[in-house]
C-alpha cells in the first residue's frame, strides 16, 4: 500500500479534516468502552441488575468489539477502508439508540453486543485511513495526535458519564452518540479519501472469525459466571473449556487458511509480536484501573458520579499535552525507551491508587496516583500505536491496526471478566466493605501487569524506529 500522490500535509486543512473524522470516529467507540462504568451503580438500581449482568453490560460490548476487530480490518483492506469505516459508524449510531431505549437489563446487554460490532468495523479503519493518507513524518505526527486525542477521549469518558448521569440519566450516555455519528459521517464523505489493498484476496476467513468469537465468548462467560456461581459449576467448566478449545482451533485454522484473518507470519517478526504482547498487558491494566477506580470512589469513598468522573481528568490533560510530542520523540530516539519507561510510571500510579478507602481526600489520596498514571500513559500510548502499525508491511495496515486494537480490547475484556474474580469482589459491586479491599488487590495486580508490559517492550522492541519496519514485499 502506498499513500496517495496528493497526500495531505499534517498541518493542512484537509489533513485536519481527515484527523477529525478518524479521531472522532474512534473516540465514540473508545468512550463507550469505558463510559458505561461510571453509570453501573445507577443501571443496577434502575434495572435491578446483578453483578454478573453489570459485567455483561461492559463485556457484551467488549466481546463483540474484540471478536470482530480483525474482521473489520480485513474487510477494510479488501473492500475499502473508508466504506467499512462509514458502515461501522452508522451501525454504531443505530445500536446506541437501542441502548438508550432499552427497557430492561437483557435488552441493554443485547444492544451493547450490537454496538460492539459497529465499533469493530470502524475502529481499525480509523487508524488504517491515517496510515494510508499521510506520509513520512506527517504520518508519525498524525498517529501521535490520534493516540493522544483518542486517549483524551477515553480519559474524558468517566467525566462525561458522571456529568450526564448526575444531571440527566444514564440513558443519555448512549443517546449523545447520535449527533457525533452525524458529524463523522458528514466529514468522512466530504474529506477522507478511499483506500484499499488491491492485492488482498476477496475470500473472507469465516471459520477463523467464528472460532475467534466463540473462544472469546467462552472465556468471558466462564470467568464472569465464576464470580456469580463458583468455579465448580458445570456452566463455568464447560464454557471455559469450550473457549480454550475454540481458540486452539482458531490457531490451527489460521495456519492453514490461504487468506487468514490473522496472518501467522506477522508474529514471526519479533517487533510485531512484542508490541502486541506489551499491548495485552498494558491495556489489561488500563481497563482494570479505570473500571475499579471510578466505581470505588462512588461506592467506598462516597464521591458523587460527577466527582468520580472528574477524578481521572488530569490524565486527559496530560495526554492531550504530551502524546503528540512523545510520538515525534519516539521517531527520533526509537520506541524502546518510552515503551519501557512509560508502563513503569503507570505501575507506580496504580500502586498509589491501591490506597483509596472510605476517607479518600482527592488531593492527597487520589491525585498523586492519577498524575503518575497519566504521565506514564502519555509516554507509552503514541509510541506503542506507531510501532504496532510500523511493524507490519504497509499493505497490511488494516490487518495490523485490527490486530493491535483486537489485542487491546481482548485485554480489557479479560480484565473486566477476571479482575473482579481475582480481587474478591463477590456478588456485589455496590458493597463498600467488599469493594475497598478488592480495589487494593486489583490495583496491585494492575501494577504488576504494567511492569510486565515494560519488560516485554524492553526485550522485544528495537531501539531504532527504522529497525521496527519489516520488508514490504507487496508494496
Amino acid at each position: 500500500m502506498t499513500a496517495p500522490a496528493d497526500a495531505p500535509a499534517y498541518a493542512s486543512a484537509r489533513g485536519r479534516w481527515v484527523l477529525l473524522a478518524t479521531v472522532l470516529g474512534s473516540a465514540i467507540a473508545f468512550i463507550d468502552a469505558t463510559v458505561v462504568t461510571i453509570a453501573l451503580p445507577h443501571i443496577a438500581e434502575d434495572l435491578d441488575a446483578t453483578t454478573g449482568q453489570l459485567q455483561w453490560t461492559v463485556n457484551g460490548y467488549a466481546l463483540t468489539l474484540a471478536a470482530f476487530l480483525l474482521l473489520g480490518g480485513s474487510l477494510g483492506d479488501r473492500f475499502g477502508r473508508r466504506r467499512v469505516f462509514l458502515v461501522g459508524v452508522v451501525w454504531f449510531g443505530l445500536a446506541s439508540v437501542l441502548c438508550a431505549l432499552a427497557p430492561g437489563i437483557t435488552a441493554l446487554i443485547v444492544a451493547r453486543v450490537l454496538q460492539g460490532v459497529g465499533g469493530a468495523l470502524l475502529t481499525p479503519g480509523s487508524l488504517a485511513l491515517i496510515q494510508s493518507t499521510f506520509v513520512g513524518e506527517d504520518r508519525a505526527r498524525a498517529i501521535g495526535a490520534w493516540s493522544g486525542l483518542s486517549g483524551v477521549a477515553g480519559a474524558l469518558a468517566p467525566f462525561l458519564g458522571g456529568w450526564i448521569v448526575e444531571l440527566a440519566s444514564w440513558r443519555w450516555i448512549f443517546a449523545i452518540n447520535v449527533p457525533l455519528v452525524a458529524v463523522v459521517v458528514a466529514v468522512t464523505l466530504r474529506h477522507v479519501p478511499e483506500s484499499m489493498d488491491s492485492s488482498a484476496a476477496k475470500r473472507l476467513d469465516v471459520g477463523g472469525t467464528v472460532l475467534g468469537a466463540l473462544g472469546l465468548a467462552g472465556l468471558t462467560y466462564g470467568f464472569t459466571a465464576w464470580t456469580d456461581h463458583g468455579s465448580a459449576t458445570p456452566a463455568v467448566v464447560a464454557t471455559l473449556a469450550g473457549g480454550v478449545l475454540a481458540l486452539i482451533a482458531f490457531v490451527v485454522v489460521e495456519a492453514r487458511h490461504p487468506a487468514p484473518l490473522l496472518p501467522p507470519a506477522l508474529f514471526r517478526w519479533r517487533p510485531f509480536a512484542g508490541v502486541n504482547g506489551a499491548t495485552l498487558l498494558i491495556y489489561a491494566a488500563l481497563s482494570g484501573v479505570f473500571f475499579f477506580v471510578v466505581v470505588t470512589l462512588q461506592v467506598v469513598s462516597g464521591y458523587s458520579p460527577l466527582a468520580s468522573g472528574l477524578a481521572p481528568l488530569p490524565v486527559t490533560v496530560l495526554m492531550w499535552l504530551l502524546s503528540p510530542r512523545m510520538g515525534a520523540l519516539a521517531v527520533r530516539i526509537g520506541p524502546r525507551l518510552p515503551m519501557s519507561i512509560g508502563p513503569v510510571v503507570c505501575a507506580l500510579g496504580a500502586a498509589l491508587l491501591a490506597g483509596i478507602d472510605a476517607s479518600a481526600p482527592y488531593v492527597t489520596a487520589v491525585l498523586p496516583g492519577i498524575l503518575l498514571f497519566g504521565i506514564g500513559l502519555s509516554i507509552t500510548v503514541a509510541p506503542l500505536t506507531t510501532t504496532a502499525l510500523a511493524a507490519a508491511p504497509d499493505h497490511l495496515a488494516g490487518v495490523a491496526s485490527g490486530v493491535n486494537n483486537a489485542v487491546a480490547r481482548i485485554a480489557g475484556l479479560l480484565a473486566i471478566a477476571v479482575l473482579p474474580l481475582v480481587a474478591g469482589v463477590g456478588s456485589s459491586l455496590t458493597d463498600a466493605a467488599t469493594l475497598a479491599p478488592a480495589n487494593r488487590t486489583a490495583m496491585l495486580v494492575c501494577a504488576g501487569l504494567l511492569a510486565a508490559g515494560a519488560l516485554v517492550a524492553f526485550a522485544t522492541i528495537p531501539s531504532s524506529s527504522a529497525a521496527v519496519r519489516p520488508i514490504d514485499t507487496a508494496s
